[in-house]
Parts: structure tokens; C-alpha cells; sequence
């Protein structure tokens, strides 16, 4: 519990991705106006925003960049969902992402890169250190690749769309187990993220998606499967401690989404997880 919320979340060419002016003539400091990046100058002081708006231009910076390839993704996401939300009876409202480094102030309270990616419903903001996409590698065992990036955003941008839906605040927290609150609302993230997934070229910023895209987002879900985790961690398996959902219900309701293309497959707190 942070500041009175939860921080929700936790983690060939292939994806590639387009951005700014050269698709539709636009201003690239309207599509990165959402996505913000910080350094950390001090233990508690975050220091200047970068320019991305000025750095990510065009697709070959999204392809060769970390940073500009989540402004691609992030653009994508937010474009999928200002069209769906509405045709599901809600009104979309924009989450942004802020990149840091080492810590950062948020509206749940103190964030560091051992946090893990996560959405804060207070300010409606997914926090991400980039360090944490070679963790999920080299700590978790994750394959890696430029799609399981893209997966870990539209997974904590499930989050938004439940906070908008005021699914976030009907939860019960104490709860953990397979089937818990914690449990569902993480499974609905990853459904989204499917979802999201098979209608990303639609949007316009993502060009195409591959086998491996999609092999790429479901290692990154068994990666952070609770039963992966504490297997590493503390070398058993202690289900009623649960609050994400095992590798398999994650990497399954990811597909759910993804062959469905519909967020009404992602009903988890109604169908059996």
C-alpha cells in the first residue's frame, strides 16, 4: 500500500514499429506528449525530462531505441483503446508512462527499480525502469525481445482500463490464491494485453507482429508467473500466496485475448481462471 493505493503490476525483424509524421502527419511532440522520461540526479530528486518528443521521429528510431520504441508502443496501446474503450460504454481518458532511473516519486508513493513495472491509479501513470527488461532475463529466465517489452506495457495498461471500468477499486485485497481478486485482475491485465496484441496493426504504429512476437510476450508471462518466481526464490511452490497467477494462467489468458481480439473474453472474476 503506497500513499493510500496499490501499485498495480509488478513485468526475423519481428515488432516493428512506426511513428510520428511519416504515417499520418503528425506532431511527434503530440504522440510522446504522453510518455515521460526521468535520470535520477539524486537518492530523491529526479532530474530533467528528456526530449523525446525531439529524439523519436520516425520508425527506425523506435526499431534502434529502447526509449522511442516504447513511445511506439505506448502510442499503439493508447490508440487501441481511445476507439474500444468507448465502444464498450466507457470514456476513455489517456494513462501516461514515465521512464526513470534508479527511483522516482509517484502518486502511490516511492518507487524503485525493484518495484518492477507497475500502474499507479492515483495519477493514472505506469512506472517503468528499462533496467527491468534485462532482469526479466537474466534473473527470471524470460527470452527476451523487443515484443515482451511490448507485452509488460500493454499488461500494466490493462490495469488503466480496469481503473477506468472501477474494477481496481472493487477488488478485495486481502485475498491471494489461484483464484483471488489479485489473482483475476492480473489475468484480466494479460488478456488485455492479448488483446490489444492481435489488433495492434490496426492501429497504425506497430507494422507487423510475428510467430516469435508472440512467443517473445508469452515467455516474458511465464517468467513472472508466481509459481516461476517462488520456485527461484524459496525453491517451492506455495499457491495460496498467489497474487499474479501461475506461468500457465498467464501465458492462457494472454491467448485468450490474442485469439479472441474482443475484451469480453477477458472476464475473469466471471469465468474460471
Amino acid at each position: 500500500m503506497r500513499g493510500g493505493a496499490v501499485a498495480i503490476g509488478g513485468g526475423g525483424l519481428g515488432l516493428l514499429i512506426l511513428i510520428a509524421g511519416m504515417i499520418f502527419g503528425v506532431d511527434p511532440a503530440v504522440l510522446t506528449s504522453v510518455v515521460e522520461q526521468t535520470q535520477q540526479a539524486a537518492p530523491t530528486e529526479a532530474g530533467p525530462q528528456s526530449t523525446l518528443a525531439q529524439d523519436c521521429k520516425v520508425g527506425a528510431d523506435a526499431n534502434n531505441r529502447e526509449d522511442c520504441r516504447i513511445v511506439g508502443v505506448v502510442n499503439s496501446i493508447q490508440d487501441y483503446w481511445s476507439k474500444e474503450f468507448p465502444r464498450q460504454g466507457g470514456q476513455y481518458q489517456q494513462a501516461r508512462t514515465r521512464l526513470f532511473t534508479g527511483s522516482t516519486n509517484t502518486g502511490c508513493g516511492g518507487a524503485s527499480a525493484a518495484s518492477g513495472p507497475f500502474y499507479c491509479p492515483n495519477d493514472q501513470t505506469v512506472y517503468l525502469d528499462l533496467s527491468f527488461f534485462e532482469e526479466l532475463k537474466t534473473r527470471f529466465g524470460a527470452q527476451g525481445g523487443p515484443f515482451a517489452q511490448a507485452y509488460v506495457l500493454a499488461h500494466e495498461y490493462g490495469h488503466h482500463i480496469q481503473n477506468l471500468s472501477g474494477i481496481l477499486e472493487r477488488m478485495d485485497r486481502r485475498d491471494t490464491g489461484p483464484s483471488s481478486d489479485a489473482v483475476r485482475s492480473e489475468l484480466m491485465a494479460d488478456c488485455f494485453a492479448g488483446v490489444w496484441a492481435a489488433n495492434a496493426v490496426e492501429t497504425g504504429f506497430i507494422e507487423r507482429l510475428t510467430e516469435q512476437d508472440i512467443a517473445e510476450g508469452l515467455s516474458a508471462a511465464a517468467a513472472v508467473g508466481d509459481d516461476r518466481i517462488q520456485q527461484k526464490m524459496q525453491g517451492r511452490v506455495t499457491p495460496e500466496n498467489w497474487t499474479h497467477g501461475s506461468a500457465d494462467q498467464r501465458q492462457r489468458w494472454f491467448m485468450n485475448g490474442y485469439t479472441s481480439k474482443q475484451p469480453a473474453a477477458c472476464d475473469t472474476f466471471k469465468n474460471r481462471v
